[in-house]
């Protein structure tokens, strides 16, 4: 699976994306983050997990607690990258524009 397919994927889950607004503003605990939502910390545990190996979060140790945090330049770079395949430049537009015309 491709590392945009796994950003897909993690992004997927309404779960996850709520997560990953949370962690945007500040690193959170998974306790911090399963409290949050009514569901268990391992159930968040597997969301994080999911998160991480899509590259969408990194953790720190924080003394005796795992902190999580967003990866911003994975997440951008992932949508502009795929904004790029879907979305061709104006360029190339106007290129294809002109020889349609002829």
């Amino acid at each position: 699976m491709s590392s945009t397919d796994k950003v897909f994927e993690a992004l997927a889950s309404t779960v996850r994306r709520n997560i990953l607004a949370y962690i945007s503003e500040a690193p959170l605990s998974a306790g911090d983050i399963a409290d949050r939502f009514e569901m268990s910390q391992p159930a968040i545990s597997k969301h994080l997990k999911v998160l991480e190996n899509a590259g969408l979060v990194e953790k720190t140790r924080e003394g005796q607690f795992i902190m999580y945090a967003m990866k911003t330049d994975t997440l951008s770079g992932t949508l502009a990258n795929y904004m790029q395949m879907v979305c061709p430049n104006s360029i190339s537009l106007k290129k294809e524009r002109k020889s349609a015309k002829k």
